[in-house]
């Protein structure tokens, strides 16, 4: 019991109490010989003061000591005859034997006091604690290595390891996470278990203290065993991390399930888009192709015409939609590799435009723009998609392609100088949202005309871009309108050495000339 009951208070503060019961007792009788006093009450009230301040501060067995002291020096000093420890007087009997009586009491009642007052704290303590846990649940903030670290600053261990182990006979415990004390966590001493060196925590039966969990889990504590009443306030701990441990499945649970299901939605509009626009022109070319070969009507020379270009209008568009996949496949699954040089604008323009009716194109590049570091035949398809696109929804307004050095690509502190290609219309225009949307796959604005394609041509024009080094920025044209900005590297500012460096100025590019 004396132990226990000193573990409670401290060692020290106990310590400091038997002290103070030797020295208090002889210096008070010592006080009141030097101011004179001749009566024993006051003396023995004096006293009693001394063995009340040695059960607050030590506890009970030092005032006890303190209420045995006293009563001696009282018999000693205050009691005739003085300087013996014989009584003659019963008066004098009675009244040391009241005064040790009523010091027992008090240091008895000092001393339970303390203990309850310690119990309510640490009651108390538990309460902030569980409430505190609590709280966590109900808020989801702890992570496991957070939660770990809170459990060793709680129980003042030297670490914290949480293990996963099969059932009797299977193979040893495995350490899944742990968290160790800053002055511990040393990488030289590889000891297993040997927390005081600052080894990995993975040995679970060097553990002082274990707590089983739910499914095969063991939180395991290094440093100190636990009292039962920490024991109780481990297994809150416990019951925590199982539902921390649920709650962290259910939340991966729902993202993989969130995921499963925008993908199928996904698949679904993916399907549903393609199976479209592959059908319809097959279709179209199927019935031109009938209507061409039917023996039993003889179709005029004008209509047969227009059967043909319908066949080969319809070829085009099944040639660029098969493209586009095919691009879109790639560059997700990063098969993409661009053979980079110094290009002018102007050398990849005319295969971009061909197909569209120079009429509606109104190009406005200097000649004397330096060149930009590209792959040609991906520039060229850039170009083409976003030409493309503006012919859709320009609604007969002219595209305009105009080029400077604008700007730089990469990030602030590192980037480089860039050429720009800017493709304006003046169409419809999309809205500040719409444009961090557009080049998404499988996008299209909600006045796309029917068969305008599948919503890859923006998506494959932007990853071009960026295998080359670049950027593609979509913004509201002033006016209205939609306008499209390439930016790629200049030839002679991206690095020593490119070809670009020796290119000579191309020549001026005349407006309306595509």
């Amino acid at each position: 019991m004396a132990s226990t009951f000193m573990s409670n208070l401290g060692l020290a503060r106990v310590g400091t109490g038997f002290a103070l019961a030797l020295l208090l007792p002889p210096l008070l009788e010592w006080g009141m010989v030097t101011v004179g006093s001749d009566f024993l009450a006051v003396d023995v009230l004096v006293q009693l003061a001394g063995v009340i301040a040695v059960a607050l501060v030590g506890g009970m067995w030092p005032a006890l000591l303190a209420a045995v002291f006293s009563t001696l020096v009282l018999n000693y000093y205050s009691t005739d005859p003085v300087g013996s420890l014989e009584i003659t007087d019963p008066q004098n009997l009675l009244t040391l034997v009241i005064f040790i009586a009523v010091a027992v009491a008090v240091s008895l009642v000092v001393g339970l006091a303390a203990r309850r007052s310690r119990e309510a704290a640490a009651a108390s303590a538990e309460a902030a604690t569980l409430g505190e846990l609590a709280r966590g649940v109900l808020a989801a903030e702890d992570t496991l290595q957070g939660f770990l670290a809170h459990v060793r600053t709680h129980f003042q261990v030297d670490a914290v390891g949480l293990f996963t182990r099969d059932a009797r006979g299977g193979p040893p415990p495995v350490l899944l996470a742990s968290d160790v004390a800053p002055d511990n966590a040393s990488p030289d001493h590889p000891t297993p278990g040997d927390v005081s060196l600052g080894a990995p925590i993975d040995d679970l039966f060097a553990a002082d203290t274990t707590e089983n969990l739910p499914d095969e889990l063991v939180l395991a504590l290094y440093g100190r065993a636990l009292n039962t009443r920490e024991r109780s306030l481990l297994t809150a701990f416990g019951s925590q991390l199982t539902a921390m441990r649920q709650r962290q499945e259910l939340v991966v649970s729902s993202q993989a399930n969130r995921r499963l299901t925008e993908g199928n939605v996904m698949r679904t509009a993916i399907l549903r888009a393609v199976s479209h626009d592959l059908r319809t022109p097959l279709a179209g070319i199927k019935l031109a192709v009938s209507s061409l070969r039917h023996e039993a009507v003889q179709l005029p020379v004008d209509e047969q015409k227009e059967l043909l270009e319908t066949i080969e209008d319809y070829a085009d568009r099944l040639d660029a939609l098969i493209n586009n996949l095919l691009d879109m496949s790639r560059l997700t699954g990063d098969a993409v590799t661009p053979h980079l040089r110094a290009v002018h604008w102007a050398d990849v323009l005319p295969g971009a435009l061909i197909g569209l009716p120079p009429q509606r194109v109104r190009v406005e590049i200097p000649g004397n723009l330096p060149p930009v570091v590209a792959d040609p035949g991906m520039l060229e398809r850039v170009i083409a998609n976003l030409v493309e696109n503006a012919d859709k929804y320009a609604g007969g307004e002219d595209i305009v392609i105009s080029g400077s050095v604008e700007g730089i690509v990469g990030h602030v502190d590192d980037g480089v100088p860039a050429g720009e290609l800017r493709v304006v219309d003046h169409g419809r225009g999309v809205t500040a949202d719409d444009a961090d949307t557009i080049f998404q796959p499988f996008q299209r604005a909600s006045d796309a005309p029917a068969g305008a394609g599948v919503g890859l041509g923006l998506a494959v024009a932007k990853g071009f871009t960026e295998v080359m080094g670049g950027q593609l920025i979509a913004e509201a044209t002033p006016g209205g309108g939609l306008t499209l900005r390439i930016r790629l590297p200049l030839a002679t500012g991206l690095r020593d050495g490119e070809p670009g460096s020796t290119v000579t100025p191309h020549p001026m590019v005349g407006h309306g000339s595509p």
